[in-house]
């Protein structure tokens, strides 16, 4: 059109601006509402789509309504055109980013809610979000006329070179992928690798798994190194694991009388201490005739790893005053030093002969010359 715009074109323009505003504002309060009775579900999806909805729905509205304006005033073919591929740009704008916020917290909320699935979802979620904006990106280069062919032939024999450039970071990111695609680590597990390292795992991205310590310490590892060490991992396959408790008694012990009152022991931290398993059925098993004792092995459940610290240390306070109580005697192991008489050819220093049985640790042998 080559016409002057007149005063009832600039009217309805700006009625379309106005309407276009007031429907925003109304889709921002419906979409409010819906969000509250969102949170109110169980499943974190329909909470992911109504956040991403309350982008796209209030600004899809203003640039209608601007591509309404834009119909109503007489503009020329050029300008109108210029016009509506601005809006179009803008709507593919605000689509593509509300399309990868909603597949990335749907991946998000898939992969953290089901067991069995990795449960890592920063890998997962950023290659996600960066294909739907590169989906984006090309349509809206096209939109604008711009051909996206030779860009696609160029960035694939670019390709090879960025390849063989990056080895080492393509080497984690799809080490990450394997690790969390076979499932034998996940966020949460607490592992321990050949090398020495050990902690729980926060995350694992796309190059690096981060493993906190029990100091609180952040250990990163490159996935690639994780992928090839040998590890052991102590929630796998189940959380819930079994401790091995060593202890000792005096020869002179009453064995049924020590079982009887080790079960008791045993009983009462299962029950009082957090994180141990009161339906785990424990065992008491003798095992060795040693040098000064009767060792024998007190076999308790743990909720997980963590938790066996706490509860050796209390079961072994709770054991150590029982076994006073009841006249329990835990002999420290002793040493016999033999001395022999003899001639000796002159200068010469006789020589100490030792019988020295097994030491246990944390305990200081006593010495007994006879």
């Amino acid at each position: 059109m080559n016409r002057t715009p007149t005063l009832d074109d600039f009217m309805l323009a700006g009625i379309a601006l106005a309407s276009g505003l007031l429907a925003a504002f109304l889709l921002r309060i419906l979409l409010r509402w819906l969000g509250k009775h969102a949170d109110r579900t169980r499943w974190s999806g329909d909470d992911v789509m109504v956040d991403a909805l309350r982008s796209v729905l209030p600004w899809s509205a203003v640039i209608g309504s601007a591509a309404v304006a834009g119909a109503v005033l007489p503009l020329t073919h050029t300008v109108q055109h210029q016009v509506n591929q601005t809006l179009q740009v803008l709507i593919i704008l605000a689509v593509t980013v509300s399309a990868a916020r909603v597949i990335a917290g749907l991946v998000r909320a898939v992969t953290n809610s089901r067991s069995g699935v990795a449960g890592s979802a920063t890998i997962f979620v950023n290659i996600t979000r960066i294909l739907v904006l590169a989906i984006g990106f090309l349509v809206m280069l096209q939109t604008l006329g711009i051909s996206i062919a030779p860009m696609l032939t160029a960035l694939g024999v670019g390709g090879l070179a960025v390849a063989l450039a990056l080895q080492d970071t393509l080497a984690n990111l799809f080490a990450g992928i394997h690790i969390l695609a076979s499932k034998t680590v996940q966020p949460g597990d607490y592992i321990k690798l050949s090398s020495g390292e050990e902690g729980y795992v926060e995350d694992i991205n796309w190059r690096q798994t981060t493993v906190r310590a029990l100091s609180n310490n952040l250990v990163v590892i490159p996935n690639g190194q994780l992928a090839k060490t040998n590890m052991t991992n102590f929630m796998r396959p189940e959380q819930e694991l079994t401790i091995l408790v060593q202890v000792g008694v005096g020869y002179d012990s009453d064995l049924e009388h020590v079982e009887e009152v080790t079960m008791e022991v045993i009983a009462e931290v299962m029950t009082d201490i957090t994180g141990a398993i009161p339906e785990h059925e424990p065992a008491i098993r003798f095992h060795t005739f040693g040098d000064s004792r009767i060792g024998f092995t007190v076999i308790l459940g743990v909720g997980e790893f963590s938790d066996q610290f706490r509860i050796k240390h209390e079961f072994i306070k709770r054991l150590h005053k029982r076994y006073r109580a009841e006249g329990i005697r835990i002999p420290a192991p002793t040493r016999t030093v033999a001395l022999q008489q003899g001639s000796l050819p002159p200068g010469a220093v006789g020589i100490p002969q030792q019988r020295i049985p097994e030491d246990e640790p944390g305990e200081v042998p006593s010495t007994r010359l006879d």
